[in-house]
């Protein structure tokens, strides 16, 4: 009973000494993660500081020369001010709504046209020589000089900047597409047509989910030339949007609403970039530990 006793209680130190280092390192992986987390949010609020106190700067100077002194309310507090009165009556939710409608509009329909294409860019190397000059050539095209083009060949304007956003993104996702099918392993496929499978099952049990990650980084970027291109697009006949908004507060010299929505369109753009970048590391191979 004795010796039963001691060798109970020899046991329990070991288990106790195996569990406590456990504890310990997952305790300072916590605190790590901790620290980084709040490092990261330090440097974040010091970098947008710094940013609007550099915009102060330059409302300021603005305001002190007499020659520029009419474009004073582009400064921080005119332009929040103007920024609460605006979301109060609803004119940035009316504004963003329009112009979510056709950067989503136009995003689709470059998803739609480029993710075949890369795939098949990726897959056919006759394809992907036979193309590699006019898809270059068309890429280095701004997308807006195809405006007097996408007015003549559409019924409506809003169709027409819905072209232009479509023609800006569509090469970022067909690159993209092409580029993560490159990267695929070879014998993935002849692994899958061993065992019988179709192209069907091909595309989607393979390639969709080998190339996820490149689609959605090709996506970002699209989605980063189209909120780009939208702004100056909406400058045509639409009486709707953030384009719309921000060239009717330049006519009329409400700086104040000008810089608002210069805002707006920052802040909006960058919430759809965290979206995709959420995506990515979701999808993504390599995650983050």
């Amino acid at each position: 009973m004795t010796d039963r006793t001691a060798a109970l209680s020899a046991a329990r130190p070991i288990g106790a000494a195996e569990i406590g280092p456990r504890r310990v390192a997952a305790d300072r992986q916590s605190a790590g993660l901790a620290r980084a987390a709040a490092r990261r949010t330090v440097y974040s609020v010091l970098g947008v500081a710094v940013l609007i106190g550099l915009w102060w700067l330059g409302g300021l100077a603005i305001y002190l020369d007499p020659a520029t002194r009419s474009f004073a309310s582009l400064a921080p507090v005119p332009t929040f001010r103007a920024l609460l009165v605006m979301l109060g009556n609803g004119e940035i939710a009316r504004a963003a709504a329009a112009s979510l409608e056709r950067v989503v509009g136009g995003l689709a329909c470059a998803i739609v046209l480029g993710l075949p294409l890369g795939i098949a860019v990726g897959r056919s190397a006759a394809f992907r020589e036979a193309t590699y000059l006019p898809f270059q050539f068309l890429r280095m095209i701004s997308p807006l000089s195809w405006m007097p083009i996408a007015v003549l060949a559409f019924p409506t304007w809003n169709q027409a900047i819905v072209f232009l956003i479509a023609a800006a993104s569509i090469w970022p996702v067909t690159f993209a597409t092409a580029n993560g099918l490159s990267k695929v392993d070879p014998a993935w496929f002849k692994v899958a047509r061993n065992l019988g499978a179709r192209s069907w099952h091909m595309l989607f049990q393979i390639i969709l989910p080998a190339i996820a990650q490149d689609v959605f980084t090709g996506i970002r970027l699209a989605l980063g030339v189209a909120w780009i291109v939208l702004v100056p697009a909406e400058f045509l006949g639409v009486t709707s949007g953030l384009g719309y908004a921000i060239n009717d507060a330049r006519d009329t010299l409400d700086y104040s609403h000008l810089g608002a929505l210069v805002v707006v369109i920052g802040v909006i753009g960058f919430s759809l970039d965290a979206v995709c970048l959420w995506l990515i590391r979701r999808y993504g191979w390599a995650r983050e530990k």
